[in-house]
């Protein structure tokens, strides 16, 4: 039995743009479905908006969005970040490069006092990314 857990992220209007960007940075295989599509009761307002959108990186990643309904409004505020972690230096530094467009870096993508390389930042959509790349054990 597998068990994943993934980043679920609610917008109010603009998840199909987010998920755009998200996969102009991730890559992979991007799904779609409207409230229209979906079959669930919603205000025909909101037919157009984005239900459930899932994007499935080539590197096993899945990130899911949706456009949450006027019905379910969303907090202002989130506790959570998004963490991007591993030893391919390469593809983090691409990563943080692609989210960081449009965005506002909270803590440089630098060497941390543990060894590693880390960063923090704030994407164009309101989204905050943790990026740490392995260092070398001291």
């Amino acid at each position: 039995m597998t068990v994943r857990l993934n980043p679920y992220i609610n917008f109010s209007s603009n998840a199909r743009e987010a998920l755009a960007f998200y996969h102009s940075i991730f890559g992979g295989e991007l799904h779609l479905s409207t409230y229209a599509e979906g079959g669930m009761p919603h205000d025909p307002a909101e037919a157009q908006k984005i239900m459930h959108g899932q994007l499935d990186a080539p590197n096993g990643m899945t990130l899911m969005i949706a456009d949450a309904p006027a019905s379910m409004p969303i907090p202002e505020e989130s506790n959570i970040s998004a963490s991007l972690s591993g030893d391919d230096e390469a593809l983090l530094r691409g990563y943080w490069d692609g989210l960081s467009a449009g965005g506002q870096p909270m803590m440089p993508l630098e060497k941390a006092p543990w060894g590693d390389t880390f960063g923090m930042l704030v994407d164009k959509f309101g989204v905050s990314w943790m990026v740490n790349i392995a260092g070398q054990p001291a």
